[in-house]
C-alpha cells in the first residue's frame, strides 16, 4: 500500500483584502488565519503552518499563540510552523510554548527549524547577525536536548547554562515532530541528518529539480550518522483557482510588487512577466488549476522523494475570497488527484 502523501498550507499572516479592495486590519487578518485553518481541516489537508516575520503586513510574529487559537477552533488537523527562527528565540521558552500547545492540541504540534532568511529578528532581540551560524548551532543543541532527555545539564556561550533542569509542560517521549527548513546550505542539510530530524526545503525560485543533490546528501549522511530514513518535505508558494489563467492573472497581479520590493531591498532582478511565466511553467510557484498544481506536485515529489508538500498560499493583499479558493481547491481536488498520481508512480519506482 502506498504510504499517504502529506499536503500542508503555509501562512506568513500577511494582509488580505476584502471584497472592495481594502486591506483588513492586522487583527482581522488574525483572525482570518484561524478561520482559514478551520477551512482547511474541513477539506481534509494535513498541516497548517504559520511562519515568524517581523515585517509590515506579516502578522506571525506570536506564532505559538496563533496555533494555540487554531488548535481550539480544530480538532484534527496537524499544527506547525514555517519557519521557527531558532537563532533568536530562547530554546527554553520555545520548549515550554511548544510542550503546552500541544497539550492544548492533544498532541497535534510540530515545527520547522530555521536559521532565519529574513533577518529582522536579530536586531529586533538584540542580537548579532555576525553570530548567525554559532546562535542556530548552540540553540539547536540545546532544544533537542530538552526534547529527548528528561532532565537537561548544558552550558554554552548563547544563554545562561542549565543544570539538571526538568520542564514542564512535559513533551510526549523524544519531543514533537521537529524539522530543519533549508534554503539552499548543503551545511545545514548534514546537520538535519546529524540530529535524526527530517527535512524542508524552502523552494521559493528555480527549478526544484536542482534541490536533488541536497537530498542525495541527506539521505547519505543520514545513513553514515547512523540515523534512521526520514521524511523530505517541500515549501513553495502560489494560487490554486479554477483555470490556469485565472490562477495565473491573479498571482501575478500580487505577487509582482511583493518580488519587486524584495529585488529592490536584496539587490537580484526584478520580476518580469516572462520570468514569472517560466517559474509558473517549470519553476518553484505552484500556480493554475487543480489538475496543473496537482501534476506539478506529483512531479516534484518523484524527483525529491519528497512526502510531503506545503504551500505558502497567501502573499501581500491577496483578497480573501481567493484565498479561500485556494485552500478549498487545494484540499478537495488538488489533494485527492496527488495522492492519486502518486499512488500510480510511487516515489523511487
Amino acid at each position: 500500500m502506498t504510504a499517504h502523501f502529506e499536503l500542508g498550507l503555509n501562512s506568513f499572516g500577511e494582509v488580505a483584502t476584502d471584497s472592495s479592495g481594502n486591506d483588513l486590519s492586522d487583527a482581522e487578518t488574525v483572525r482570518l488565519l484561524i478561520d482559514e485553518a478551520r477551512l482547511a481541516e474541513s477539506v481534509g489537508l494535513d498541516v497548517f503552518s504559520v511562519g515568524e516575520h517581523y515585517r509590515p503586513g506579516q502578522n506571525d510574529s506570536a506564532t505559538p499563540v496563533l496555533l494555540a487559537a487554531i488548535a481550539t477552533a480544530t480538532e484534527r488537523i496537524q499544527l506547525g510552523t514555517s519557519v521557527t527562527v531558532l537563532s533568536t528565540n530562547d530554546p527554553v521558552r520555545l520548549y515550554h510554548e511548544f510542550s503546552t500547545l500541544d497539550a492544548v492540541s492533544n498532541g497535534r504540534a510540530s515545527m520547522i527549524l530555521g536559521r532565519a532568511s529574513a533577518t529582522e529578528s536579530f536586531p529586533l532581540f538584540g542580537y548579532n547577525i555576525a553570530d548567525y551560524e554559532q546562535l542556530f548551532e548552540e540553540k539547536l543543541e540545546l532544544f533537542m536536548r530538552l526534547q529527548r532527555e528528561e532532565s537537561v545539564t548544558w552550558s554554552g556561550s548563547v544563554r545562561a547554562p542549565l543544570v539538571d533542569q526538568t520542564l514542564r509542560p512535559r513533551m510526549p517521549a523524544g519531543g514533537i515532530p521537529t524539522w530543519i527548513g533549508v534554503g539552499g546550505s548543503p551545511d545545514s542539510v548534514v546537520r538535519a541528518a546529524r540530529y535524526g530530524l527530517p527535512l524542508m526545503l524552502a523552494i521559493i525560485g528555480g527549478q526544484p529539480q536542482r534541490f536533488a543533490g541536497h537530498v542525495e546528501l541527506y539521505f547519505r549522511a543520514l545513513e553514515q550518522f547512523g540515523q534512521p530514513v526520514q521524511p523530505v518535505g517541500q515549501h513553495s508558494i502560489g494560487l490554486v483557482a479554477d483555470t490556469d489563467e485565472e490562477a495565473r492573472d491573479t498571482w501575478w497581479r500580487y505577487w509582482e510588487p511583493v518580488v519587486k520590493e524584495i529585488s529592490a531591498e536584496r539587490g537580484f532582478y526584478a520580476p518580469t512577466r516572462d520570468r514569472y511565466e517560466a517559474e509558473v511553467d517549470t519553476g518553484a510557484l505552484f500556480v493554475g488549476s487543480p489538475e496543473t498544481v496537482a501534476t506539478k506536485i506529483a512531479t516534484v515529489a518523484r524527483d525529491l522523494r519528497l512526502s510531503r508538500f506545503d504551500l505558502k498560499y497567501d502573499i501581500m493583499h491577496l483578497p480573501r475570497a481567493a484565498r479561500a479558493r485556494t485552500i478549498e481547491l487545494f484540499g478537495r481536488e488538488v489533494a485527492p488527484r496527488v495522492q492519486q498520481l502518486m499512488a500510480e508512480q510511487p516515489v523511487g519506482a
